[in-house]
């Protein structure tokens, strides 16, 4: 059996990727696009040979399912809307750019009986998912530091908008690596110091930072700590995805993880460009599957709306941090 699927809205890099893999799916239908800019999702519909709908209501009422891909701050415009229509939603990351935003989702989602699950597809990358179970088991021991990075290529459009993305290499990057680190670790984030710039041209906005975090609970040791550096740093060649890197230290041992080793790398003398292709397992694959297998078992599976929640607030804090030049504690918000 397969789920009734579509997409809403083709403005994030990432839309193109998952409709590729909707389309590919024995467990999608891959109905059709909506979106609000009806020529690009027009020209997504022709590419992907599916149905152009006019309106989000029209698509909700043949679906069981939407991944919702628009602009940073429209998720929960368009998120809300397809919950209370019955609709299952996988957001794409961060959850919302506000912390009103996103308890307002997560309600939506408690009341109409819907699932909502973001789209934080590190999580299913094989390699940290076996470090995740390493550190777990105690292979390692206490946690007494990590170290994460998640560098990428400056992606231009309306990710350069402070106003439609809410940030930008720590809104856009941070999210990942935070994500992983709270599931790894079985730990919240108690405190955050930031140090944010732009330093490789993206000018209006951040490109560069690092993070430091304080986490409390589960398998860290008091007084631990971990850095995120999420920074645009990647010249023309890479990918938006540069990389995934994870050094976790324990009392009594170091795991190392390149979550994108396998790939190969190409560079074109004629042209002077490289090319960059990934040979493992698809993790965008691994995280719709999961997502579609949860929503006809009616079993919600991967990332929740609580889990973006929680990421989100690591970012406002870090912005928080950057100008106060201080330390900053977490305020969980009550959901």
């Amino acid at each position: 059996m397969s789920v009734g699927v579509g997409i809403v809205s083709f403005a994030h890099v990432h839309a193109p990727e998952y409709a590729g893999v909707l389309s590919s799916l024995d467990s999608a239908a891959f109905v059709g696009i909506t979106d609000d800019d009806a020529t690009r999702g027009r020209e997504a519909a022709q590419r992907f040979g599916v149905r152009y709908f006019e309106s989000a209501r029209a698509l909700y009422e043949v679906t069981q399912a939407v991944v919702v891909c628009s602009e940073n701050r429209n998720h929960a415009r368009d998120v809300i809307p397809a919950l209370e229509a019955g609709v299952h939603v996988l957001c794409e990351k961060p959850i919302s750019t506000m912390v009103e935003d996103a308890r307002a989702m997560i309600e939506a989602s408690e009341q109409s009986g819907r699932q909502l699950r973001i789209a934080f597809p590190v999580r299913y990358l094989p390699a940290v998912r076996e470090a995740v179970e390493i550190v777990r088991s105690g292979g390692i021991g206490r946690v007494l530091a990590v170290s994460g990075t998640n560098h990428g290529q400056i992606p231009g459009g309306w990710f350069l908008d402070p106003e439609l993305a809410g940030g930008g290499a720590v809104m856009d990057h941070t999210v990942h690596v935070a994500d992983a680190l709270r599931w790894m670790l079985g730990a919240e984030a108690g405190s955050v110091y930031a140090e944010i710039g732009s330093f490789f041209s993206a000018e209006d906005i951040d490109d560069g930072a690092i993070l430091t975090l304080e986490f409390e609970g589960g398998v860290i040791a008091e007084g631990a700590f971990a850095t995120i550096d999420p920074s645009w740093s990647r010249g023309d060649g890479y990918p938006i995805w540069g990389d995934v890197t994870l050094r976790i230290t324990g009392a009594s041992g170091v795991i190392e993880v390149d979550a994108f080793a396998q790939h190969l790398t190409t560079f074109d003398h004629e042209s002077g460009n490289t090319s960059w292709a990934y040979t493992g397992e698809d993790m965008n694959v691994l995280m719709l599957e999961d997502f579609l297998r949860g929503v006809e078992q009616g079993s919600p599976a991967g990332a929740s709306g609580l889990d973006g929640l929680r990421v989100l607030e690591i970012v406002l804090a870090a912005y928080r941090s950057a100008q106060s030049g201080e330390p900053v504690r977490l305020e969980r918000a009550e959901v």
